[in-house]
């Protein structure tokens, strides 16, 4: 049977922005480069666009759309039955971080109904002030309470309605969200860059200190950003790829997401911190230092309370960030859904055991943040070694005939060079150092007992030992897997 495909390029590219652009464009990008120097940072930022994101969005793309079939499939057809849990372990971690993700979406879901009821409070409480709600109290209070357990249901609800329908739900909800979000995030950027005093953020944000480029935290920093906010990597790009038409580009859509990702990105930088130069310049190092919740849920509703029509545009702001986790759920949900159909599940029950897992296990996080941290904590680095396992996976299929027979293949306006053969080995190696890099941090060498721990929120012990639960049941289930998720025996050919 023939998969069903996008109707047309566009409808194709607006999903697949769709999955790449979510929360960590609009609240962790504009953080992460104003901790990193501004304008040094992008520079970084921009090299492993073309280092990482793009080199992987290509393999991703060829992958899905030669196979018809899931990571864990698409691995077994391209790198043989031995990498079966490669693909095993990329789908559970995209679909790990999914189960706290609709946490985030909830809480989006709750401040953008406080927006637009006005009961989002916008001024800080005064020192010993009694019975004040302020916006860090406003917080607390919320995910002290059962409240983001609802939000969380609602949040995995509105995904699942999208999921349920098949490739044309996902076009219809994509040709609505995206190109509202991007309304939405031009204009808070118009309206961020007419502040007065708007000048300072963007002279941070364009200006590079070339000597700051000496620091390799800064390029660390740029490399993970990179990981985290274009979906490359993930294997939600392969599970959308299945649905692409047989003479469909693969070059030129693989460039076209990664800067139209990045340049939503940019849009986010350009908002937040024109809005903070120009509002609470002297907050500045505060604010961006608060973390993403804290940025997001503590301080943009005190920038908004001190801007002029600062309510509506609060409103436009966390609808923004409703548009951007909604799209990027769906795509998380459909990922693990591709998995289970190419097992020979039935669609709408594949959809509905990952909803339904997606609340149920995604409720830790509801309830009780600590959890919620660990979460993000442990599967956010484990995106590294997702990007290990595709190179590895492609070295095993050849590198070279994986680009000229997939990358290359029947459609593509571009050609993709063998400047690619080197580049997706050298992501194998940026994998590993930033892998062992983000586990370095996260040692206390005057606690190494302590850092070696499983109940904690930030430390190297729980990420590997989480880790070594996961890997050791997908070793052991390896056979299995591949000799169950092969999904389709169609190819690219046949669609």
């Amino acid at each position: 049977m023939t998969n069903p495909v996008f109707s047309s390029r566009a409808a194709m590219m607006l999903a697949m922005l769709g999955m790449a652009v979510g929360t960590g464009n609009i609240w962790r990008f504009p953080r992460i480069a104003a901790s990193n120097g501004g304008g040094s940072f992008l520079v970084a930022w921009v090299v492993f666009l073309f280092l990482w994101s793009v080199p992987l969005i290509l393999a991703e793309f060829a992958a899905g759309k030669a196979t018809r079939s899931g990571p864990i499939g698409a691995f077994t057809k391209l790198g043989g039955k031995k990498t079966a849990w490669m693909g095993a372990w990329i789908a559970f971690i995209s679909t790990a971080i999914m189960f706290y993700y609709t946490v985030v979406m909830g809480w989006t879901i709750r401040y953008l109904v406080g927006a637009v009821t006005g009961t989002v409070p916008t001024a800080p409480c005064e020192v010993g002030a009694a019975a004040c709600v302020g916006p860090q109290e406003y917080w607390d209070s919320f995910i002290g309470s059962p409240w983001p357990i609802l939000t969380h249901a609602i949040a995995i609800g509105l995904a699942v309605i999208v999921v349920l329908r098949g490739v044309k739900g996902i076009e219809r909800a994509a040709r609505f969200l995206i190109p509202s979000l991007l309304l939405l995030v031009l204009a808070l950027t118009v309206r961020a860059v007419t502040l007065p005093g708007a000048s300072a953020g963007l002279a941070f944000l364009f200006t590079p200190d070339w000597a700051q480029l000496g620091d390799p935290t800064i390029w660390l920093e740029a490399l993970t950003q990179n990981a985290w906010d274009t979906g490359a990597g993930w294997g939600l790009i392969t599970a959308y790829a299945v649905y692409m038409k047989k003479r469909e580009d693969t070059t030129l859509n693989a460039f076209m997401l990664g800067f139209g990702n990045n340049s939503v990105s940019l849009l986010a930088g350009i908002m937040v911190l024109c809005t903070v130069f120009a509002i609470l310049p002297n907050a500045a190092d505060q604010i961006v230092g608060a973390g993403n919740e804290g940025l997001t849920f503590i301080w943009v509703p005190q920038l908004f309370g001190l801007m002029p029509g600062g309510s509506v545009f609060m409103v436009l702001f966390f609808l923004a960030l409703v548009f951007a986790a909604w799209s990027s759920l769906i795509a998380m949900i459909e990922m693990p859904t591709r998995v289970l159909a190419d097992a020979g599940i039935a669609r709408r029950k594949a959809v509905l055991t990952i909803g339904g897992l997606g609340f149920i296990l995604g409720l830790p996080s509801a309830i009780w943040i600590e959890v919620f941290r660990n979460q993000d904590w442990v599967w956010g680095v484990g995106l590294m070694m997702s990007g290990l396992f595709f190179s590895i996976m492609i070295m095993r299929h050849g590198v070279d005939r994986f680009r000229r027979r997939l990358v290359n293949s029947e459609g593509s306006d571009l050609v993709v060079g063998k400047w690619w053969n080197v580049v997706i080995r050298l992501v194998a190696l940026q994998a590993v150092v930033i892998t062992v890099w983000w586990l370095w941090r996260s040692v206390d060498l005057n606690d190494l007992a302590g850092s070696f721990t499983l109940f904690s929120e930030f430390n190297v012990g729980t990420v590997l030992i989480q880790w070594a639960i996961a890997i050791a049941a997908f070793l052991g289930l390896n056979r299995w897997l591949a000799a169950n998720a092969a999904g389709s025996p169609a190819s690219a050919e046949d669609a």
